[in-house]
């Protein structure tokens, strides 16, 4: 109970004293125009009161990825509350915050675009491609998770295909519609309702009695019951992505900074939404680390029930807040990942529309960019949905590691502390890269090759950066 305690209070210690410190080098002007106002289209450039904006971004960025990937992260045991609450706090926060800042910054702009103006033409190009994938496999992961879901609420009268379809008419109609008519008015309520189920939670795990594990010296090791095949390193880092560090929050920043009033109450929305989401990764890794007696016990629980993370929370709402409790719980557990997957499609939307410079202020616009990105969406669905899961949180992980690098050369651009984003940037490259080396979904090599091989290129990456800084700044008296 201490650890849990002690990260709770090191998160908040965190948005009130290192956002401060990070707010410096993000050239904040109060008195600057946003593109909310000066590029006001009524669809996507629409001014919000920045409270609607944080509920929507937290709502945006959460899904389910601080839930589920924190029940899965909590099978390694108490080493995942240090990655949540250290992740969020100098990673995580530190990432949602820049996106949305340059963002601003640059007229609203998708991190595609922003990411070429800092790392080059050839890298926007790869962007493009991968960020739209990615969008497309958030949406996917997002409509099969709350189709399962509420299959189990309704056996017998409505089945996971018919709430896939369900689910995708309404991602339709978010997406086409302007952000204030459906984004801005219901998102507010379903942010409030996710933070109300968590706090809800542990309120009553607290006053049920039940123990949650510490971290300590004696206990810094894998309890995770397939420890060969899923060691700390990489595997907890890529798991627990939405609760620590994720690239998707990057495409969601954008959508937001269209929004904002104030380039000052950027620090309040998109550090805080990051924060609120890491306290809401912590409760579920708390609550699952001692609901069903123990660590070991949750991963014999998830192994049992084939690592389906849906029935370990169906589980714990019902036991700990009744049969209302528990289904007012789920209804929030659906809100979130729906509401996160209709923002991945208006996101993708956004990029491609960056890409085309296609106007899209008609609707018929909206329409001829959207019908072939549900129609992808769709097939994904029919596969496996661990396979999709897997290869997202790789995904995920990897356009997180990219934007902290183009964050990292735009400080050195402005001459300030670069170090704050490097060190997350070089952590995430160690990351991703041994991550694709070492899971049987990507080359599937042994630990003593893959980790050898993901240091060096990390190494690499670093010295790459240096040799850039080097050369930038070497450039800059030849061009005056």
């Amino acid at each position: 109970m201490i650890t849990f305690f002690a990260g709770l209070v090191t998160l908040i210690l965190g948005y009130f004293f290192y956002s401060r410190f990070v707010e410096r080098y993000a050239d904040v002007d109060g008195n600057r125009k946003t593109p909310a106002f000066t590029m006001n289209d009524g669809v996507d450039y629409v001014p919000l009161k920045w409270w609607k904006i944080f509920l929507i971004q937290f709502l945006n960025i959460a899904g389910l990825g601080p839930i589920f990937g924190a029940v899965a992260g909590a099978m390694w045991g108490p080493v995942a509350f240090l990655w949540i609450v250290l992740g969020s706090v100098f990673a995580g926060a530190v990432h949602d915050y820049f996106s949305g800042m340059l963002s601003i910054k640059h007229n609203g702009l998708s991190i595609t675009e922003i990411v070429g103006i800092y790392l080059g033409t050839g890298t926007k190009q790869f962007m493009r491609g991968f960020t739209v994938l990615l969008m497309i496999l958030v949406g996917a992961v997002f409509i099969m998770g709350p189709a399962n879901i509420l299959a189990g609420l309704t056996p017998g009268f409505a089945s996971a295909t018919f709430w896939v379809w369900i689910v995708f008419v309404y991602y339709l109609l978010a997406t086409m519609l302007p952000i204030d008519k459906i984004i801005g008015r219901v998102y507010p309520i379903f942010g409030l309702s996710l933070l109300f189920m968590a706090v809800g939670l542990i309120i009553a795990l607290f006053v049920k009695g039940y123990h949650i594990p510490e971290l300590n010296l004696s206990n810094i090791h894998n309890y995770h019951n397939n420890s060969d095949k899923f060691p700390i390193f990489p595997m907890l880092f890529i798991t627990i992505a939405c609760g620590a560090i994720s690239g998707f929050h990057a495409t969601q920043s954008p959508l937001m900074a269209r929004c904002l009033t104030n380039e000052k109450l950027g620090r309040r929305v998109f550090y805080g939404a990051m924060i609120s989401e890491g306290v809401v990764a912590l409760i579920w890794a708390a609550i699952s680390m001692s609901f069903f007696g123990g660590i070991r016990e949750l991963n014999e629980t998830m192994a049992s029930n084939g690592g389906n993370a849906a029935v370990v929370v169906n589980d714990i709402s019902n036991s700990l807040l009744g049969k209302f409790g528990g289904i007012l719980a789920l209804l929030g557990v659906v809100a979130a990942p729906i509401t996160s997957g209709d923002t991945a499609f208006r996101s993708a939307r956004l990029i491609v529309a960056d890409f085309m410079k296609y106007n899209q202020g008609p609707v018929k616009n909206r329409l001829f960019v959207s019908v072939p990105l549900f129609a992808i969406g769709f097939f994904l669905t029919q596969i496996d949905f661990s396979i999709i899961w897997r290869y997202f949180a790789w995904s995920n992980q990897t356009l997180a590691m990219i934007v902290l690098w183009t964050i990292t050369v735009f400080l050195v651009q402005q001459k300030r502390l670069y170090w704050i984003t490097l060190i997350p940037a070089v952590f995430m490259t160690a990351v991703t890269t041994t991550y694709l080396l070492f899971a049987p979904e990507g080359f599937s090599l042994s630990k003593e090759i893959a980790y050898p091989i993901g240091a060096l290129l990390s190494v690499i990456s670093l010295v790459a950066f240096f040799v850039y800084k080097r050369n930038y700044f070497n450039r800059i008296p030849a061009q005056a």
